[in-house]
C-alpha cells in the first residue's frame, strides 16, 4: 500500500526512534536536509497537506504560504511560538502540540532548579570534586531554606499548575500572574506581575513565548524580585531580557537563577557559566524516557487521525 506523505521539518532527535517511526508508518519529506529549500517546496507543494515538525523547529510563514494544499501541522511539543499561528488561522490549518504529558516532568525540572539555586547544589557538587572539602581550601557559604517561603508562578497553565501544587507540598504560599484570574484553583492571582516578583522568593516562568511575552521579565521585575530572589525559567528564553539578568546576577542585586533556557540557545552568555549563584541546564525539561515516549505517541496518534477522519487528536487550532 502507499504510505501518506508528510512534510517533516526537523529531526525529531530529542526521542531516537521517533523518525524511524514515522518513516514506517509515512512517505516522508525531509525538509531540513534539502539543499535548496525554495525549490524542494515548489517540487513537492502539490502534494502535501501536512506537517510533521517540533517546537524547536516550528513552521514559518513562508513554509505554509509555499503549500497551497496544507490542512495540518503537528508539532512535537507544546511551544508554538515559531509556528505562525495567524497564518495557519486564516488558512483553517489545523494545528496540534503535544499537552499534559510533559507535564511533571517540566515541573520537575523547575522545582530541581529551584531546590539546586536555593542549596547551592551545583556549587556543592563542584566543591566536592575539586576537593576543597577534603583540602579544607574554602567552605561552602550557606543556601536558603525553600519550605514555608513564598512561590510565584508566572503563566498558571497547564505546567505552571503542576509546579504550583508542587509547592503546597513544600508548605509554601503560592502566587501566580496569569491573563486573567482562574477561579478552580486555590492560588492567590496577582493582576500586578511587579507586585507578584515583589512578594516572592522564588519566581518561576512557565508562560508562552514568541512576541507576546518577549522580555516580559524586564530589569524592573528583577530588581523586585531583588537580592534573596531566585529567577527559575522552564519556558522560553525570550522571556527574560538576559543581558540584564546576567548584570544583576553578577552584581548581586538578583539573588540566583536556575535556567533551562536561553534568548539565543544553545549560545549561553559566558559570563552566566562564571557564577555560582546559577545553575544551568540545556533546554531538557522534557527529557526523560516516559516523557519523550509519550510525545512521540501523541504525535503519531495527530498524523493518524489526521490522515484517516480528517481532525487532529489534540489540535491547538
Amino acid at each position: 500500500m502507499t504510505k501518506p506523505l508528510l512534510l517533516q521539518i526537523g529531526s525529531f532527535n530529542g526521542h531516537a526512534p521517533a523518525d524511524g517511526e514515522l518513516a514506517e508508518r509515512y512517505e516522508v519529506l525531509e525538509y531540513w536536509k534539502a539543499t535548496d529549500k525554495g525549490a524542494f517546496l515548489r517540487e513537492h507543494a502539490n502534494r502535501i497537506e501536512v506537517i510533521a515538525t517540533t517546537a524547536n523547529f516550528g513552521c514559518s510563514t513562508e513554509i505554509i504560504a509555499a503549500l497551497p494544499k496544507l490542512r495540518a501541522i503537528c508539532t512535537w511539543g507544546v511551544g508554538y511560538d515559531k509556528i505562525d499561528l495567524d497564518s495557519a488561522a486564516a488558512r483553517k490549518i489545523q494545528v496540534s502540540t503535544t499537552p499534559d504529558v510533559l507535564n511533571d516532568c517540566v515541573a520537575d525540572i523547575a522545582w530541581g532548579l529551584l531546590l539546586a539555586c536555593a542549596r547551592n547544589i551545583g556549587w556543592g557538587d563542584r566543591f566536592v570534586r575539586e576537593n576543597h572539602w577534603e583540602n579544607k581550601t574554602s567552605s561552602l557559604p550557606l543556601g536558603a531554606r525553600v519550605s514555608g517561603k513564598k512561590l510565584g508562578v508566572v503563566g498558571l497553565g497547564r505546567i505552571g499548575e503542576a509546579i504550583a501544587r508542587r509547592g503546597l507540598g513544600f508548605d509554601m504560599a503560592v502566587s501566580y500572574h496569569n491573563r486573567k484570574p482562574r477561579t478552580d484553583v486555590p492560588y492567590t492571582y496577582q493582576a500586578s506581575l511587579l507586585e507578584l516578583a515583589r512578594e516572592s522568593d522564588f519566581l518561576v516562568l512557565a508562560t508562552v513565548g514568541g512576541a507576546s511575552t518577549k522580555h516580559l521579565i524586564n530589569e524592573e521585575i528583577m530588581r523586585a524580585l531583588g537580592p534573596s530572589g531566585r529567577l527559575i525559567n522552564i519556558a522560553r528564553g525570550s522571556v527574560i531580557d538576559e543581558p540584564a539578568m546576567v548584570r544583576l546576577l553578577s552584581s548581586g542585586e538578583l539573588g540566583g537563577a536556575g535556567l533551562d533556557v536561553f534568548e539565543h540557545e544553545p549560545k549561553v552568555p559566558d559570563q552566566l557559566k562564571t557564577l555560582n549563584n546559577v545553575v544551568l541546564m540545556p533546554h531538557v525539561a522534557s527529557a526523560t524516557h516516559e516523557t519523550r515516549r509519550a510525545m512521540t505517541d501523541c504525535v503519531l496518534a495527530n498524523l493518524h487521525s489526521m490522515f484517516t477522519q480528517g481532525k487532529l487528536v489534540t489540535p491547538l487550532i
